[in-house]
């Protein structure tokens, strides 16, 4: 049976990874939303004045909203489907994008209504990554001690009774 542990960080992958394939592929193509599309039109072209040093690189408005929807779709596939590290490579590279945009956000102004969804999808991302860089801990019978290259079962000591404190 999986801890519970691993049952969280599978929920939380598919869940996000899901959520940013569809945000991403709205940014990229009106095929689901043409309103949704339109208004993430408009959204990046204020981003972009609001960044003249965008403009300065040659960054369009077009460019930003394609590049953040197809890394946004990636790495979403991949909190979805592909199993080990690079999910936590995705996780990370998500949590980054999620900050930028919600600089962009604050940048123009918007109310926050317009980004709580990207402060709370962001607050996920962060719990995954916490769960998953933490070490699983093993049952205590499965614990072994090295000894000399010996392996022995470590020895584990009865916990203090309640309300009574162990004295070395």
């Amino acid at each position: 049976m999986a801890s519970p542990r691993t049952i969280t960080i599978i929920a939380l992958s598919v869940t996000l990874g899901l959520f940013f394939v569809f945000m991403g592929t709205i940014k990229l193509t009106p095929r689901l939303s043409r309103d949704a599309y339109n208004e993430m039109k408009r959204a990046y072209k204020s981003y972009v004045r609001a960044l003249p040093m965008l403009k300065k690189m040659g960054v369009s408005s077009i460019l930003l909203r394609k590049s953040i929807g197809a890394l946004e779709v990636a790495c979403g596939i991949v909190m979805t489907l592909v199993p080990g590290r690079p999910k936590d490579v995705a996780n990370f590279l998500l949590l980054l994008l999620v900050l930028a945009v919600l600089f962009f956000h604050q940048l123009v102004g918007d109310p926050l209504k317009r980004y709580a969804h990207a402060l709370v999808f962001g607050i996920l991302l962060t719990c995954r990554l916490l769960i998953a860089r933490q070490p699983e801990e093993q049952p205590p019978e499965k614990r072994i001690l090295s000894v000399n290259g010996d392996e022995q079962p470590l020895i584990q000591e009865a916990p203090p009774e309640k309300g009574k404190m162990k004295v070395s």
